[in-house]
């Protein structure tokens, strides 16, 4: 089965399921845990920051952020098409309090000039800003460069905002930009990476910031219900993702934007190549409407997985285990489907 809905289909790999296998574990909410205190030191490491903290998922670690960074009745901008906003059950104002102020950057590319406008003054009528959340890579699939990244800490230091970054596709930015994850966590207070998607690992995501921050979100973790035992078996597993898989996202950027250039001949469909910065590739299909409701269905059958299309938008992602000859199987699938109809 080829599956395109995303990277976080990816299945552990035989060296995960080794470490897990022999994984020495412990308590983790007694701290005893010395897979799991091993992962969060190496990803502390990695990422250039203090301390860090081992999460089920990157929601949870987007949340605990914003919960740890805020106090009730707080303000924070986001991006309109952020994950964060639009993707994690309203929890920021229903888990913290806090209102996320989102902002339409264009592309969904975050602009200084526009969150500086948008920041709130010290009226005693206005919501206090106190968070900025960021997103590298963008849910869209492109990527935040450097400089903007920097632009926009600087103004946050400036103003005494805190800012966090949604980097569940972290090491896939860092790749795309030729530059180091610690590089990057530079400009920000906060970051969240997720172990689970292209790096392969089964369950998991990592927190990290100061020792400070990480010890108030271990607090709040354990408050939404995040304290996890032998957690080890799963730190494991993150280890090795962070180790060996790392280093092979480029492998899945390259099949997407040979995906994307395949996609191109198939007559109603178009991408935007510009936009295919990572592992995703966006298109439209201006295809019968029945055929577009239909075509997962159509598809499965000839063992291919994608999501549905929303008013023919589509997204299909690129990941380990899926090769060239995968994406030929699946161009020569669309066209047979749309010769059918």
């Amino acid at each position: 089965m080829i599956d395109l809905r995303s990277d976080t289909v990816t299945q552990p790999t035989p060296e995960m399921r080794q470490a897990m296998f022999v994984a020495e574990v412990g308590d983790d909410v007694y701290r005893d845990d010395p897979t799991v205190n091993e992962l969060e030191r190496y990803a502390a490491e990695i990422l250039g920051k203090e301390a860090a903290l081992f999460v089920p998922s990157g929601h949870m670690g987007n949340q605990l952020a914003v919960m740890t960074h805020t106090r009730r009745g707080d303000e924070a901008i986001a991006g309109e098409i952020s994950h964060v906003y639009a993707h994690e059950v309203g929890a920021a104002a229903a888990l913290s309090g806090v209102t996320l102020h989102t902002i339409p950057f264009h592309n969904g590319m975050f602009n200084v000039e526009q969150i500086l406008s948008a920041i709130h003054s010290d009226d005693i009528h206005e919501t206090p800003t106190t968070l900025i959340l960021l997103e590298n890579a963008l849910s869209n699939g492109r990527v935040v460069p450097i400089e903007t990244m920097m632009s926009i800490y600087d103004l946050a230091q400036s103003k005494g905002i805190k800012v966090h970054v949604d980097g569940a596709r972290f090491f896939n930015a860092a790749a795309a930009l030729g530059v180091s994850v610690a590089e990057m966590a530079r400009y920000c207070d906060s970051v969240m990476c997720c172990l689970s998607k292209g790096l392969c690992a089964p369950v998991g995501s990592i927190l990290a910031g100061t020792k400070d921050f990480i010890e108030k979100a271990r607090k709040n973790r354990k408050m939404l219900g995040g304290g996890m035992r032998q957690a080890g078996f799963l730190a494991a597993a993150g280890i090795v993702a962070l180790r060996d898989m790392t280093g092979r996202l480029p492998e899945d950027h390259r099949n997407a934007r040979y995906l994307a250039g395949r996609l191109s001949e198939i007559p109603g469909l178009t991408v935007d190549l510009d936009a295919v910065q990572i592992n995703m590739v966006f298109f439209r299909l201006e295809w019968p409407k029945e055929l577009l409701a239909s075509l997962p269905e159509r598809l499965l059958g000839k063992g291919i997985r994608i999501n549905g299309l929303e008013d023919g938008n589509g997204r299909f992602v690129t990941h380990h285990g899926m090769g060239k000859e995968d994406i030929d199987t699946v161009v020569a699938g669309l066209k047979v489907v749309a010769e059918s109809f």
